[in-house]
């Protein structure tokens, strides 16, 4: 005997819940993932937006599993591009130690605003749209920035370099803790602008194996965030994810 099951996707055969894929969430984790494995970029700028537009979850919601999603399959991708040596550790390590403590930081603000459904709606709704306007300015004016910016770069010495790779990690922490986007196009540019002698492939590498802390932790946090509130970020841990 068949009922409703009270998450999305699911229903109930004698007591037991079972839980259907939608195939749609398939091809989208698909598709997606494989242009993030290619290029490192569009994670968080083509899942969130799938997850308003197509799917109807809520921002916040969108936002927390797409966090998680991401955790779980640019370790992935971190795996391969480790295995072929195409990650640039010392990189990694510095944007980790500007955007985790930054990450942490504005989940415990985001906690202490205590945002009701509408006012978290708006808010990420804000942040995300202009996460995405950024996302797409880097990636369409990127040969003009570095073209611009390069030489400039180029000159830094190492410890200056290493200083600003921590903000700018920091700055990615904010970003993608409230909006799920930006760990990919802004910090591939960033990657290319404070280390142009590494090669395209080191830069993505590096990029996707950074993302791996970063959405894993704030992920958790806005597990946690759904845990304490009770709030619209409730569902950001059962709404159904593409696998």
């Amino acid at each position: 005997m068949k009922s409703e099951s009270p998450y999305d996707g699911g229903y109930e055969v004698e007591g037991l819940s079972m839980f259907v894929i939608d195939p749609i969430y398939v091809a989208s984790g698909f598709g997606v993932e494989i242009l993030v494995g290619m290029t490192g970029v569009g994670g968080g700028s083509l899942m969130t937006p799938l997850l308003i537009l197509l799917f109807g979850v809520h921002p916040a919601t969108a936002v927390g599993t797409d966090l998680l999603y991401a955790a779980a399959t640019k370790a992935g991708g971190s795996v391969a591009h480790g295995w072929a040596r195409s990650i640039h550790w010392p990189a990694v390590i510095r944007l980790a130690c500007g955007s985790i403590p930054a990450s942490i930081v504005t989940l415990v603000v985001l906690w202490e605003l205590d945002l009701n459904g509408d006012s978290s709606r708006s808010f990420v709704n804000l942040v995300l749209c202009l996460a995405l306007v950024l996302t797409a300015a880097s990636l369409i004016f990127r040969n003009a920035i570095l073209s611009r910016y390069r030489r400039r770069f180029e000159r830094l010495d190492p410890g200056t370099a290493a200083y600003t790779t921590v903000l700018a990690g920091a700055a990615l922490g904010v970003l993608v803790s409230i909006s799920s986007v930006g760990a990919g196009a802004v910090g591939v540019t960033a990657l290319l602008l404070l280390y142009p002698q590494l090669p395209m492939a080191r830069i993505v590498g590096s990029d996707i194996a950074h993302a791996v802390p970063l959405t894993l932790v704030a992920g958790i946090g806005h597990w946690v965030l759904a845990r304490s509130t009770g709030a619209s970020w409730a569902c950001c841990w059962w709404a159904p994810c593409p696998a």
